[in-house]
């Protein structure tokens, strides 16, 4: 008849469309195994305190702040990941500078998480981070807070114990040096972009003067007695310093003593008392390429692995290089600071590897 069904087979056969024992155990190793829907890039909050983690100007304030966390794309608990602890400086928050930054695209294509600490304003009016307060510069206050977070972190994540870095801007950047000098064990490198020396104010009253004029410190001093409490096995912390040479906010001069006192710290230079001028590059480079601002790029290295490099950019002014315009201290020109960042955490991980430029030497 037109209207008859085709005749159908026992229940359970490949017939009546069920798998069978063998369709089965092929299905279950599948979903067990096969390909699975990548897991979008997420946002998720929490709160971190340290009973070490108090102010000298702040005492009555609960050593406690509050961060963000960037999962990227496609995270699982297989695989061990680097993490970047990202600092924002001074009337800035996490979510602004995660997305002027663009950190969170970086983060989906090298498959690293990001710790962006958010700073308490009753801590600072401004937002910044306390990096001149004396318990802070010596490796408690905001710095314990952060390295709390990144042990945080760190227990209910996969993270790869010797891919830690921690990158800031300004404020940020001067308490991501604090963070390399007083936890080598944790930091595998540091980034710093218009920052400034740990421990280069005597006080918060000369801060301002230290970002015009330089230290009132003897910072080589201060990373020499850093390094003779560090383990050695905690040595190198690599350290990249970026700074525009039209920053009236932070002088030229900080960079120069963050280096310098990074060279101390990992081994490259004896600690001579106040320099002002860089021993030569084991490597010197002067890169542009298309609309980006010239810049020049040295390389310090110990045994071939890198221990600091300086990025010198020319026109710019107190901004994060090559950031969204929409938001308060970023400019648009390049180069980006944010892959200024990535290529050097490649660089750091590779002891004695071939240098790679984000642009045409």
């Amino acid at each position: 008849m037109a209207n008859e069904s085709p005749p159908q087979g026992k229940p359970g056969t490949p017939d009546d469309g069920a798998p069978g024992f063998f369709g089965l155990i092929r299905n279950f190793f599948t979903g067990l195994f096969g390909r699975k829907p990548r897991e979008p890039g997420h946002f998720v909050t929490g709160s971190k305190f340290s009973w070490r983690g108090s102010l000298t100007s702040a005492p009555w304030l609960w050593p406690s702040r509050d961060y963000l966390l960037y999962v990227p794309s496609g995270y699982s608990g297989w695989k061990r990941r680097t993490l970047l602890v990202l600092l924002h400086g001074c009337k800035q928050n996490p979510e602004d500078f995660a997305a002027a930054t663009r950190i969170a695209a970086l983060a989906d294509s090298e498959g690293m998480l990001v710790l962006l600490p958010r700073q308490n304003e009753r801590a600072n009016a401004w937002g910044c981070w306390n990096w001149f307060d004396k318990r802070t510069a010596e490796g408690a206050g905001e710095s314990a807070i952060v390295a709390a977070q990144v042990r945080a972190v760190r227990r209910r994540y996969r993270v790869h114990p010797r891919r830690i870095f921690a990158a800031g801007m300004s404020s940020g950047g001067s308490l991501a040096a604090v963070l390399g000098l007083r936890y080598p064990e944790i930091f595998a490198g540091i980034a710093v972009h218009s920052g400034i020396a740990a421990g280069a104010a005597a006080s918060p009253l000369s801060a301002f003067k230290v970002m015009t004029n330089g230290a009132d410190t003897r910072v080589e001093s201060i990373a020499d007695d850093a390094r003779r409490s560090s383990s050695s096995s905690a040595l190198p912390v690599a350290l990249l310093v970026i700074h525009g040479d039209n920053d009236t906010t932070v002088a030229a001069v900080n960079a120069v003593q963050l280096v310098s006192q990074y060279l101390v710290f990992n081994g490259r230079l004896p600690p001579t008392p106040g320099m002002r001028d860089l021993p030569a590059a084991d490597e010197h480079a002067a890169v542009t390429q298309g609309g980006a601002r010239p810049m020049t790029i040295d390389d310090y290295r110990v045994e071939g692995r890198l221990v600091a490099r300086l990025v010198r950019i020319a026109g710019l002014g107190h901004a994060w290089s090559g950031g969204d315009g929409a938001f308060a201290y970023n400019d648009p020109a390049p180069p980006p600071a944010t892959r200024l960042i990535a290529d050097f955490i490649a660089a750091a991980l590779q002891p004695g590897g071939k240098k790679r430029w984000p642009f045409k030497v």
